[in-house]
């Protein structure tokens, strides 16, 4: 794993697979991704994620059906 993962490079991949982004107040955003649906706060003020951040956000891609341990070809299928 990374040693510093910048959050907005987990937003754009999250968009990159098709999930909907939906602002919330403040810090908060919400996407949404089949199914799943995955509440975070956004880092601040630094840019980069915290471990539990990506923790989190690799529950939420499987939850959506994506195992990141697989990779993309099983979730295309």
């Amino acid at each position: 794993m990374a040693r510093s993962l910048e959050w907005r490079q987990i937003e754009m991949l999250f968009l990159a697979m098709g999930a909907q982004l939906v602002e919330g107040r403040g810090s908060r955003v919400r996407f949404m991704l089949g199914e799943a649906m995955g509440t975070f706060h956004r880092p601040h003020p630094t840019k980069d994620a915290k471990p539990y951040q990506i923790r989190d956000a690799r529950t939420f891609l499987r939850n959506a059906g994506f195992d990141p341990e697989k990779g993309m070809r099983e979730w295309e299928q």
